[in-house]
Parts: structure tokens; sequence; C-alpha cells
């Protein structure tokens, strides 16, 4: 006798009706087949669990520590209950053929989503692991798992509806080819996303890690993710700003990190000196300025030849004007340049120059270009600071004025007490 027939014959003499016994049998055998596959999952997801736990704390690597972490060992945990419940359906609806069509169909698609899940622990936990890697941690890992998936899903997607309308999957695919045009319009985004990804991975475009600057996007930080649709840059004020990945292909953006990778960080500034302040020096100035220890051996080297070529050509040096001459805004840029090469935060290797822009409105910009050995942003300001601290306060020794827009002040003159000896009073016509 039959397994399944033994409960329906028991039930008929006991005095069911034949419908009766049918469908009593078929719910406590379904009953019992669902509480022994929860049984069976109960004991394999346990012996899996204690299976990866006591691994993990015995291997060095922490690759099974990752499989526990996106749930591996979970998800696998439900293939030898779902194959022990597939087995027993025909058993289960063997006098209810619609019931069982229905139910092997229900199951086949909930086989389809466990190889999903079980697929997408397996990839997460690869890319996790990867992303511990020093070569790997930077690339945009996260692009490519998301494409497999929704590959993966899509596969799965059309395989389940073909499962469900019964037709088969060459089929199904054949038929929805002539909505392909809907589907592309539908995954534009991830498409462009995806072909996005490939390009800044393959030409090394943008890395996690990166600071870059996207001004069309309000974004100036840190890159902190890149995956198929989005790249995540958090900003210095710790907020976040999304950009679409395309858009690393599309528009323009500044990546740092050449900086980062080199010696130094460029301090590139200027002050406005005052163009009537600027003359050739006397004699007078020039002993003056041989006081300053780090220029005097250049004042001497320098007057020595310039006199040396005043003499050979008999040069009337009764005008400044006539000959050759040093002045004082040539001595200043002589100055600052030999202090920034003794700075203690400037990179000697890397490019020092001092040197004159276009005159202005505003006077004549006095450019400073150098580089920071440091590259961390606050010490990179404070050495840049100290640069122009020492530099704006050394102006006033060389006889020069910086350029400022007039304040209320300007009119105003004081005694050595404070108090207001004069003042001009400017009033609207």
């Amino acid at each position: 006798m039959e397994f399944e027939n033994l409960l329906y014959n028991y039930l008929l003499e006991t005095g069911l009706s034949e419908a009766s016994a049918k469908y009593l049998n078929m719910v406590i055998l379904l009953s019992a087949t669902i509480f022994a596959a929860f049984l069976v999952h109960f004991i394999i997801r346990r012996i899996l669990l204690s299976f990866f736990t006591g691994l993990s704390s015995k291997t060095k690597t922490n690759f099974d520590d990752l499989l526990l972490k996106n749930k591996a060992p979970k998800n696998i945990a439900h293939i030898i209950p779902l194959i022990f419940t597939l087995k027993f359906i025909p058993f289960i609806f063997k006098d209810f053929p619609y019931f069982e069509n229905f139910v092997q169909k229900g199951f086949q698609v909930f086989t389809i989503i466990l190889v999903l899940w079980i697929v997408r622990s397996l990839l997460n936990t690869i890319k996790d692991y990867l992303k511990t890697l020093p070569n790997l941690k930077d690339k945009p890992i996260d692009s490519y798992i998301q494409v497999f998936m929704i590959f993966a899903w899509a596969i799965g997607i059309l395989s389940a509806f073909a499962i469900i309308t019964g037709i088969e999957f060459i089929k199904f695919i054949t038929t929805i080819g002539a909505a392909s045009a809907v589907i592309i319009l539908i995954f534009k985004d991830t498409i462009l996303g995806f072909v996005a990804s490939i390009q800044v991975s393959i030409n090394d475009m943008v890395r996690i890690g990166d600071w870059i600057t996207f001004e069309k996007y309000g974004a100036d930080g840190d890159v902190i993710e890149i995956n198929l649709s989005t790249v995540k840059v958090q900003n210095f004020d710790m907020t976040i700003t999304t950009i679409p990945t395309y858009a690393l292909i599309a528009d323009s953006f500044k990546n740092w990190r050449g900086m980062t990778d080199s010696g130094g960080r460029r301090i590139k500034r200027s002050l406005n000196i005052k163009l009537d302040s600027i003359h050739y020096i006397t004699s007078e100035e020039l002993d003056s300025f041989k006081k300053i220890q780090s220029i005097a051996t250049y004042l001497e080297t320098r007057q020595k030849d310039i006199d040396a070529f005043n003499q050979k050509n008999n040069i009337n040096k009764e005008l400044l004007l006539n000959g050759r001459n040093m002045t004082n805004i040539g001595v200043f840029r002589k100055y600052i340049e030999t202090y920034i090469e003794h700075h203690s935060g400037t990179n000697k290797e890397m490019m020092i120059m001092v040197r004159q822009l276009a005159p202005e409105t505003q006077g004549i910009p006095l450019e400073i270009y150098a580089f920071s050995s440091d590259k961390r942003w606050q010490n990179y300001e404070y050495i840049m600071a100290d640069i122009f601290d020492h530099v704006i306060a050394a102006v006033p020794y060389f006889n020069l004025e910086i350029f400022e827009l007039p304040s209320n002040s300007s009119f105003v003159h004081r005694n050595k007490e404070g108090e207001i000896t004069d003042q001009i009073n400017l009033k609207e016509e």
C-alpha cells in the first residue's frame, strides 16, 4: 500500500465520505510536510551557523566572517527544506492536480528567488572582501556587482513569468523582444551608469577616497561610494552630495588626487603693491637693506655687478634713471623668494617662484608660487598664512605700500595720544 494512501484509507474506515477523506488527507499531509520542512531547516541552519562561526574564529581570513555578515549560511540553509518539500508535493496533492500545479509553480518561483538571494549574499561577500584588499579598495566594485545583479534579477523575473504563464523561456524572451525599446527607456539611467562605471574604472578617473570638486552639483569633498547609478561625495561640511555616475564623463570636474599623490600642495596667492611706492633704491636705502641678513650677500654681489657695468659704460649716475639700478620691489621679490626657500613648511624640491603679474587698477600683483610640504588642509592653511603674515609685515621695510581701498579711518589723522587732529568730511554734492 502506498504511503499517501495510508491515512486516506484510515479516514474512510472511520466513516468519512470519500471527498472529506481526500481533503482531510491533503491537509494533514501538508501540515506534516511543512512542520518537517521547518524542523529540517532549523537543524541545518544551526549546523551551518555553528560551522561557519567556528571556522571564522580559527581562520585568519575575514572571508568567512563576511559570509556570516551577509547571511549566506542562512540563505543556503533553505535549500534542503525546499527540495524536501518539492519531493512531497506530488504525494500531498495526488488527488488535486490543479492545486498541485499551482503549488508547484509557486515553489519553483520561490526557488528562483532563493537562488537570487544566495547569489546576492555571495556577491556582497566577495565585494566586501575585495574592498579590504589594498589594491582594490578604491575601485568601483559596487557598480560591477549591481550590474550582475540587475541581469540576474532580470533573468529571474523573466523565468518566473515564464513558469507562471506556462510559456517556454526562449519563447517568452522572444515575445518580450518587441518591448525592448520600452525596457531600454525604463533602464536608461542604469545603462548610462553602467557604461560610465566602466569608463571611470578603465580610465581611473575617480577612486573611493579621492577628493573631488564638482561645482555643477555643489560637491567638494571625499568620494565615499561609487555604484551603478550614483557617486556619493561627503563634503567638508559633512553633508553628502549625490552625483549621477554618468555625469563624471559628461561634465567637467576636478580630482585632487594628483595633488595628494605629489610632494606638496600648491600655494598661489598674491598681494597688490601700490605703484607710486615703487622706485629706484638710493645708496642710503641700499645700506639699510644690507642689514637684512638673508639678502645682504645678494645685495653686495648684485651692486658690484651693477657698478662694474655702469663704470665700464661711463654711465652718468647723477640721475638714478641712467644705467642699471636696483628697485625696492625687485629687492623685495628676492627677499620673499629667499624667505620661502628657507621656510620649514615648503617643499624645496618643487617650484618656488615670486613673480609680478600685469599691473591693475589696484596696483601691481606680486604673486607667490610655491608648494607646502604638508598637504593636510589645516596644516596647509597654517603654512600659507604664516608665509603671508611675514611677507605683509615685511613690506614697509622696503619702503613699499600695499594697496587697499580707503575706509573711514583713512580720512582721519591722529596724534601720538590718539586724538583727532584733522578730519576730512566727504559730503555728497
